[in-house]
């Protein structure tokens, strides 16, 4: 449902006066989208499930430190989920063309980071 004249005028002084208020903010929330900042959430969740693993792995040292492990990777997938759940399914298929849900793209991406740049 569109908004009415009335309530555009109100909406773009609002956005206006914000604009004055705190610039910054209004090019850091036009400069990334909702997409871009889920992606990188799910990224964190995942490493926080690789360091559950890794605790996990540990359970010959001591095994509450498998159980505080098992705590996180329960924790961060279900965070994977809840932030996957608010992607629409148009974004997920945006960002799988983009190559940023692939292996062989993660794969290309970490290899291109351990080369070294040739010598000159």
């Amino acid at each position: 449902m569109p908004l009415s004249p009335d309530e555009q005028r109100i909406l773009d002084e609002i956005e206006q006066r914000l604009a004055e208020e705190d610039p910054r903010l209004v090019e850091t929330v036009s400069r990334t989208s909702l997409a871009a900042h889920l992606a990188r959430k799910i990224r964190r969740a995942a490493l926080a499930f690789l360091g559950g693993f890794v605790m996990l792995m540990l359970f010959p040292v001591q095994l509450w430190i498998a159980a505080a492990g098992f705590c996180v990777m329960l924790a961060a997938s279900l965070l994977v989920y809840r932030y996957l759940k608010q992607l629409t399914l148009d974004q997920v298929r945006a960002m799988q063309e983009q190559g940023r849900f692939s292996l062989a793209a993660l794969l290309a991406r970490v290899s291109g980071r351990m080369r070294r740049p040739p010598a000159a």
